[in-house]
């Protein structure tokens, strides 16, 4: 019989299956976990690249973002719709802070 905490609390699991279900489901939010951290980092370094400034590198952030966005909506990790407000909410911060200086 395996052990595991959850909480503090020591739980004993009766059955092997859900050892088993224990075990994936460790590893799938691991795995989860760290493609959001990737997804917030990608948004904090194209945040400051807006904030400096800097449209070509800007540019090419806001890009490897969404992919990043819209690879985890395709695994299921984010919904679709936050996906759809982050990369519009993106989107209109690259716009606001270039737009008018790429008009002029």
């Amino acid at each position: 019989m395996c052990k595991y905490f959850f909480w503090g609390v020591l739980l004993a699991t009766k059955h092997s299956s859900a050892e088993k279900r224990h075990k994936q489901s460790e590893v799938r939010r691991m795995r989860n976990k760290s493609a959001k951290s990737s997804v917030r980092t990608s948004a904090r370094k194209y945040v400051e690249a807006v904030h400096a400034k800097d449209s070509e590198l800007a540019f090419q952030l806001l890009k490897a973002l969404v992919k990043e966005l819209d690879t985890a909506a395709g695994k299921g990790i984010l919904s679709k719709n936050s996906v759809s407000r982050k990369k519009s909410r993106m989107m209109k911060l690259y716009n606001v802070s270039f737009g008018a200086a790429a008009a002029n």
